[in-house]
């Protein structure tokens, strides 16, 4: 061999801990590392998930109530029908798409416009909390039609 090469040699630490160097202290340290950021990243992605759940929820109540009142109103402007025939209407269409409670406050007004009078129905809702009954806040939408003279 070449003087070189032995003088390599016997710079070798005689502890094999030692030849791994900070590197293996390091690999100890991150033991369980992984257990940890996929729970912290698990609870964060099933909170993204919850919120996002809720937001539907609440979309999809809003645009109901919404379609309710609309078609409501349309149906009591009829000629052979009154506001009341439009108040039951869209309080049966809510209690059969999201529940009675959610049809407890439909009122209507009437309001004088160019081409007749205008009928509008106005729902007064509470946000649901996950779907499962009240609870975020409070929700008021209208649906308006008009009844031509």
């Amino acid at each position: 061999m070449r003087p070189a090469a032995r003088a390599s040699r016997r710079r070798r630490p005689a502890d094999p801990q030692a030849a791994r160097g900070s590197g293996a202290s390091s690999v100890r340290e991150e033991r369980g590392a992984a257990t940890a950021e996929f729970t912290m990243v698990a609870a964060l992605l099933a909170l993204l998930f919850v919120l996002t759940l809720q937001l539907a929820v609440v979309v999809h109540v809003r645009n109901t109530l919404i379609d309710a009142a609309s078609t409501g109103a349309r149906f009591g402007a009829l000629d052979d029908r009154s506001a009341a025939d439009g108040v039951a209407r869209t309080e049966e269409l809510i209690s059969g798409a999201i529940g009675v409670d959610h049809a407890e406050h439909v009122g209507h007004r009437w309001r004088s416009v160019d081409a007749g009078r205008e009928l509008t129905i106005v729902v007064e809702a509470d946000v649901p909390l996950f779907g499962l009954g009240p609870g975020l806040g409070h929700l008021e939408v209208s649906g308006s039609a008009v009844e031509f003279e």
